[in-house]
C-alpha cells in the first residue's frame, strides 16, 4: 500500500498510484474543509478568531492546495491577524499570499493595511499601488491610498523637522566647540525650561541668560544675550526697566540694589563638562529631534573634567567684557545656559558672599 512507501520513493504499481491519488484527494478535501471552517469561525466573531487561525494553519499544513488556493488561505489568516492587531503576522501572511499569487488583490490590500499599522509608509504605498494596478476601481484600496498619502506627508514633514533640528544642533555644537566653551548639567530648569542658545545667520551665538539675586534667590531673565554684547549694556537696560516699578524690587526695602551698587559673579569650576555626544543630545532636547539616538557624532579626543564638588568659587565679572569672553574662561562651565549671580555692595549679605560663606540652597 502507498501508506507504507518510503518517503521520496516513486509508486511502482497501479495500486500504489491509485492509493496516492486517493490520499492526495483526501488531503485536498480536508484542507478545503478546514478553510471553510475557518471562514465560519471568522463570521462567528472575535471569540472564535483563534479557532479560525488554527483551521487556516492546519489547511496550509496539509500541503495539498494549489498556489492560488493557498494564497487565499494565507490572505484569510492575514485578515484574522489584522482583526486581532497582530500586524507583523498579518504582514507576513499577506506577503506569503502575494508570493503564491501576485494578483491576489485582497492580500495586497491586507499587506498595505498591516504595513500602515506598522508605520511602514513606503511599503504600504507600494502594496496599495500594486493592488490598484490589479483593480483600479477598488474603493477600499482608493480610501487606503488616501490615508497612506496623508500619513506619508505627515511623516515626511516630521522627518524634515527632525533633519532641521539635527542640523541646527550640529551647527550649535560646532560653534560652541570653536569657541572652546564647556556645557554641563542644566541648573534651575524650573526657571529656564528647555531654553537653548541660538546661532544666527551670521554665526553669532545668542544666549538665554539667567541672573540670580543670590541674597533672596529671585531672578531676572535675558532672553537673547548676544555673545558680543557687554554686560553693562544689559544691566543698564534692566535698571531702566526697574525704574518703572515702585519700589523697583519689592524685596529690596533698603534700596541696596541700585545700578551703581550691583556686581555680577559666576560660580567657577562648578560641575563636570558634557562629552561631545552628551552636549549634542542636550542641544536637541525640546526640539523635533529630541528622540533621535543614532547620530554620527565624533567622540572627544580627550574628555575634560571640571573641578570637583566643594572646590567652586565666586568670580567677579568685569561689566566691560563681552559675554563670550567670560564664557571662554577656563573655569566657566555653563550650567545648561549661563547663570550669573547679582549681589549689592551695599547689602550686609555682600560680606558673607565675598567671604565664601554662602552656597546655593540644596
Amino acid at each position: 500500500m502507498a501508506l507504507w512507501m518510503e518517503a521520496g520513493s516513486e509508486p511502482k504499481t497501479q495500486s500504489e498510484i491509485a492509493d496516492l491519488q486517493a490520499i492526495s484527494a483526501l488531503k485536498h478535501s480536508t484542507a478545503l474543509e478546514l478553510k471553510e471552517k475557518g471562514n465560519e469561525y471568522v463570521k462567528m466573531g472575535k471569540r472564535h478568531y483563534s479557532d479560525a487561525i488554527d483551521c487556516y494553519t492546519r489547511a496550509i499544513n496539509q500541503k495539498a492546495l494549489s498556489d492560488s488556493e493557498n494564497s487565499i488561505v494565507f490572505s484569510n489568516r492575514a485578515l484574522v491577524n489584522l482583526l486581532l492587531g497582530n500586524y507583523r503576522r498579518a504582514l507576513t501572511d499577506s506577503q506569503e499570499a502575494i508570493k503564491l499569487c501576485p494578483t491576489n488583490v485582497k492580500a495586497l490590500y491586507r499587506a498595505a493595511k498591516a504595513s500602515l499599522s506598522l508605520n511602514l509608509c513606503v511599503e504600504a504605498k507600494s502594496y496599495c499601488e500594486n493592488g490598484l494596478e490589479q483593480d483600479p476601481n477598488n474603493e477600499e484600496l482608493k480610501k487606503l491610498a488616501r490615508q497612506i498619502n496623508l500619513l506619508k506627508m505627515e511623516q515626511d514633514k516630521r522627518d524634515a523637522e527632525v533633519s532641521k533640528a539635527v542640523l541646527e544642533a550640529k551647527d550649535l555644537l560646532s560653534a560652541i566647540e570653536d569657541r572652546g566653551l564647556k556645557i554641563g548639567k542644566a541648573m534651575f530648569q524650573e526657571l529656564i525650561g528647555l531654553r537653548k542658545p541660538v546661532l544666527d545667520k551670521n554665526k553669532i551665538l545668542h544666549w538665554p541668560v539667567l541672573l540670580l539675586y543670590a541674597e533672596v534667590m529671585s531672578s531676572d531673565f535675558i532672553e537673547g544675550f548676544c555673545e558680543t554684547d557687554m554686560f553693562s549694556a544689559h544691566l543698564d537696560m534692566i535698571s531702566i526697566l526697574l525704574e518703572f516699578f515702585s519700589p523697583p524690587l519689592p524685596w529690596d526695602t533698603e534700596n541696596n540694589y541700585t545700578r551703581e551698587a550691583v556686581e555680577l559673579y559666576y560660580e567657577a569650576g562648578s560641575g563636570v563638562p558634557f562629552s561631545k555626544k552628551k552636549m549634542f543630545h542636550y542641544l536637541l532636547e525640546g526640539t523635533a529631534g529630541g528622540n533621535v539616538e543614532n547620530v554620527d557624532i565624533e567622540k572627544d579626543a580627550v574628555e575634560s573634567h571640571g573641578a570637583g564638588k566643594g572646590s567652586s568659587k565666586w568670580v567677579k565679572v568685569n561689566e566691560k567684557r563681552m559675554l563670550t569672553d567670560v564664557l571662554k574662561e577656563s573655569d566657566f562651565i555653563i550650567s545648561g545656559i549661563p547663570v550669573f549671580y547679582v549681589v549689592s555692595k551695599r547689602s550686609s549679605f555682600y560680606i558673607e558672599f565675598k567671604a565664601g560663606k554662602w552656597a546655593l540652597p540644596p
